[in-house]
């Protein structure tokens, strides 16, 4: 059986390790809150002390973490991952959210390295990745994606090959993008209906039956007592926080730039969503910027 490394014990990892031991896999795990490494110790997880650790007995490694600062630090330099790798029989896996520069730099890095990496950030939330249903958007070469395959179905139900290095983070970007814009989307009209006497929930059943119905609603619905499993019903208690929507909306930012492409409409969710996390919204869900509105 093969040791997986999972470094990143957050909301997202955490259930994505505890889906790799329910797959009988051997997991060994670190992340600089010591109690997050704790948590999973009983359920069958072996803790780490270091990254580097990790990478000279792992032979796969798996990243979840929050910048592409944060996972240079962790792959590059004398004591990050790449200079420990048992170099012919390690693959490393990104499945941070992360700025499409450092996701290429590091693959670039991996490949000088001689060590197999894939970039393979997820959507879902924290909901799918304890369901073990996450879908996996994945950039790199095509024989590391059959190797990787096995440990990716073990946390998702789907694993679509988006390119080569960087098109899983660039599918990621421009996803969450479409997301940030359509919920502020149905958040206006929801108000817009209210405000002219509409029953909210008359419109959800007409909109998720005509030419309006998308995920943000139909799945996540921002207006409250609609869909009984989702953040706006639950006081907006987070899924998918404010801030973590406006990270990946300025990585969209930070990309168009790249691109020299403007996205007026991505700029202007990006606009909103500071303002709602600069009021005080940080750590409310995503949707619940209908309030804002």
């Amino acid at each position: 059986m093969r040791m997986i490394g999972f470094i990143g014990l957050g909301h997202m990892g955490t259930p994505m390790v505890k889906n790799l031991i329910k797959n009988n896999y051997s997991v060994k795990v670190f992340d600089i809150v010591d109690e997050a490494i704790q948590r999973l110790l009983p359920l069958g997880a072996q803790a780490a002390h270091s990254a580097s650790a990790i990478a000279k007995e792992a032979d796969v490694v798996i990243t979840m973490l929050q910048t592409g600062e944060q996972v240079k630090q962790t792959c590059l330099g004398d004591n990050g991952l790449f200079a420990h790798f048992k170099r012919s029989k390690s693959l490393y896996l990104d499945c941070s959210s992360i700025d499409v520069k450092s996701s290429r730099e590091l693959h670039e890095q991996a490949k000088a390295a001689s060590i197999a990496m894939l970039d393979a950030p997820v959507s879902g939330g924290v909901a799918a990745a304890e369901a073990g249903t996450l879908t996996f958007m994945v950039g790199g070469e095509e024989p590391h994606l059959e190797w990787a395959f096995p440990f990716l179905a073990a946390m998702g139900k789907k694993v679509i090959h988006a390119g080569p290095a960087g098109s899983g983070v660039v599918a990621k970007i421009c996803n969450n993008m479409i997301l940030g814009i359509s919920m502020i989307a149905v958040s206006e009209s929801f108000l817009l209906g209210e405000r002219l006497g509409l029953d909210p929930k008359k419109l959800f059943d007409i909109v998720s039956n005509a030419s309006g119905q998308c995920w943000s609603l139909t799945q996540y619905c921002p207006y409250p007592s609609i869909l009984p499993n989702v953040p706006s019903s639950h006081d907006y208690q987070p899924g998918f926080s404010a801030k973590m929507m406006l990270k990946d909306l300025e990585l969209s930012q930070d990309a168009a730039n790249l691109a020299n492409t403007i996205t007026k409409l991505g700029k202007e969710a990006t606009l909103l969503y500071k303002k709602f996390v600069d009021t005080g919204n940080a750590e409310v869900d995503f949707s619940g910027i209908i309030r804002m509105l």
